[in-house]
């Protein structure tokens, strides 16, 4: 007699992230450095006041950087929830093919977004950067 015992394991399902808000900076390190502290007096980048990161529709994004320049395109979470990931950013941020990635560094909640670049950034002097990201009021 020949018995065969068949086994199917299914993916554990990943829950989507609720992180379609507004979002902007609470502190931003460039590489080591901590360049930005909401609400500080004495920022080495005081123009992170103007972060903003825009989820708030499901598919479309809206950045705007250190440089107050806002790019648009699409944005996705990773299947694994462990990248965010913005594509067809236009204008085209500088050596890039349209597409920033981030590390979503720890599980986002309805006050804390912490993401670290996934390349470095030619605009902060090729540093990797950090970001706390909190809900704008």
């Amino acid at each position: 007699m020949h018995c065969s015992l068949i086994l199917s394991c299914q993916p554990k399902e990943v829950a989507p992230l609720n992180i379609n808000r507004v979002w902007q900076a609470q502190t931003v390190k460039e590489g080591t450095a901590v360049v930005y502290t909401q609400g500080g007096t004495a920022n080495v980048k005081p123009g992170y006041v103007n972060f903003r990161l825009d989820l708030t529709d499901p598919t479309v994004v809206k950045l705007i950087d250190i440089d107050n320049r806002t790019l648009t395109g699409t944005w996705s979470v990773s299947p694994d929830n462990k990248r965010l990931i913005l594509e067809n950013l236009k204008p085209q941020p500088t050596n890039t093919i349209g597409t920033i990635e981030y590390y979503i560094v720890e599980p986002p909640t309805a006050q804390n977004l912490p993401l670290q670049r996934t390349a470095e950034s030619r605009k902060t002097g090729n540093t990797v950067n950090e970001y706390q990201l909190v809900p704008v009021d």
